[in-house]
């Protein structure tokens, strides 16, 4: 694995050291993950001298609610492709850190898994900011990375410029896709004057550009275009921004946040009573089961957000089924907000290890395109894959997610599920939209 150059050395050295003496490996059965300490913990499974690759995904932090329902797909993946003979004759080695949903911690995470357990391919991370921090370690070192949930319109423009050297794809689809979706949306139901409110990050700003690009096309009005609303993730109130979002009675507000300083937000404007009458529309980025109790019941002793609609990277391949059946069998339940992209990066990276016959992110990088959206066999079980890989054929994976391929900037097509939130404060899907 090549050594980290010296001008990622220099810039990540000071953030990382502390973090990679506190690190703490264990050797574990693969479903186990170590999230108790505070700093970038990271769990080792299997021991071979094969294929290595790493998890970088937040169990603590503003999306841990998201980050914890997803953290599960990569081991059980690992332990499947185990089970059917592992990729290139040998079993494949994870190990799991925890980002905290943070770049400086990301920074350091990916810092150890490329120098110090010096990984091929990497899982992560879901925060696009994380993600761009991690990003630029993974690639003077030669680390593939592919994010489930890193959905910011920057990582295209990025990788059209060749930042990326073909270290970088993701299996969520961009947000120029998902603004589309829900600017669509927001026109379906005959709003036409919006205002926005968002986290001051890669995710949120990238959104709020495609949003309102694509909301003014549809004929409609963001009424703070000249004064976005762009809040500090390390605040603590946020008094002044919601007040700023609802101001000028706008038929809805799209509000691109986090879970954890979302519900603090949104719970701030419902106090000072700008809630009433407008439509509050949400992203992905707070689409847990538990973000409406975390926003609270108002006085009425009815949850805030009921009534609340927002969008979300849906799952529609052809693997799904197979998915959850596995994930009842293997964990109970059903699988959170993007398990299943997460499951499908984990099988591009040992699937693109096979083709290339070759355990390096180097050798990964060269084959997951071909892979994901090549002209082979088309395929939905990875140890079929592989197996066929073994044999010098080509495939075509099909995944959990969607059909997973891959093009030259390293996005991916989707379609998005359309959410609310029920009186009971449950969250349902009600239903589909495809951008057009």
């Amino acid at each position: 694995m090549p050594r980290i150059t010296t001008a990622i050395a220099l810039s990540v050295a000071t953030i990382a050291t502390g973090f990679l003496m506190a690190a703490c490996e264990n050797t574990n059965t693969s479903n186990n993950t170590n999230t108790a300490s505070p700093v970038a913990n990271s769990t080792t499974t299997s021991s071979s001298d094969g294929l290595k690759i790493g998890t970088l995904l937040p169990t603590t932090g503003d999306l841990a609610s998201i980050g914890q329902q997803m953290v599960g797909s990569v081991p059980l993946l690992v332990d499947t492709v185990n089970a059917c003979g592992g990729v290139n004759g040998k079993n494949v080695t994870l190990v799991q850190v925890d980002d905290q949903t943070d770049p400086k911690a990301g920074a350091a995470g990916m810092t150890k898994l490329a120098t110090l357990d010096k990984v091929a391919g990497v899982v992560g991370s879901f925060a696009s900011s994380v993600s761009t921090a991690a990003v630029s370690v993974a690639v003077p070192n030669k680390v593939m990375l592919v994010s489930p949930g890193s959905t910011s319109p920057v990582f295209t423009d990025k990788a059209k410029k060749g930042d990326f050297k073909g270290f970088w794809a993701r299996t969520a689809p961009p947000d120029t896709y998902q603004a589309l979706a829900l600017a669509q949306l927001a026109n379906k139901k005959g709003f036409k004057r919006v205002s926005t409110v968002v986290i001051n990050n890669d995710y949120g700003v990238g959104f709020e550009k495609a949003f309102v690009e694509t909301f003014e096309k549809l004929g409609g009005t963001v009424v703070n275009k000249n004064n976005p609303v762009r809040y500090d993730p390390k605040a603590q109130t946020f008094d002044t921004e919601a007040a700023a979002a609802f101001a000028g009675k706008p038929d809805a507000v799209v509000a691109v946040l986090y879970a954890e300083t979302g519900s603090l937000l949104l719970k701030a404007a419902y106090q000072q009573g700008l809630m009433k009458g407008v439509q509050v529309l949400l992203t992905d980025g707070v689409k847990s089961p538990t973000f409406p109790e975390q926003v609270g019941k108002g006085s009425d002793g009815k949850f805030i957000l009921t009534g609340a609609l927002g969008t979300v990277p849906g799952s529609d391949g052809k693997a799904l089924e197979a998915f959850n059946k596995l994930w009842k069998e293997k964990k109970g339940g059903s699988p959170g907000e993007y398990a299943p992209q997460a499951w499908d990066a984990a099988a591009l990276l040992v699937l693109a290890a096979q083709a290339a016959k070759d355990n390096t992110g180097v050798g990964i990088s060269s084959k997951i395109r071909e892979v994901a959206a090549g002209s082979g066999t088309e395929v939905t079980d990875v140890c079929e894959g592989l197996k066929l890989l073994k044999e010098g054929k080509k495939i075509n994976y099909q995944g959990a997610s969607g059909n997973v391929d891959v093009d030259a900037n390293g996005d991916v097509l989707g379609v998005y599920d359309v959410w609310t939130v029920g009186d009971d404060g449950k969250i349902s899907v009600i239903d589909k939209v495809t951008p057009k």
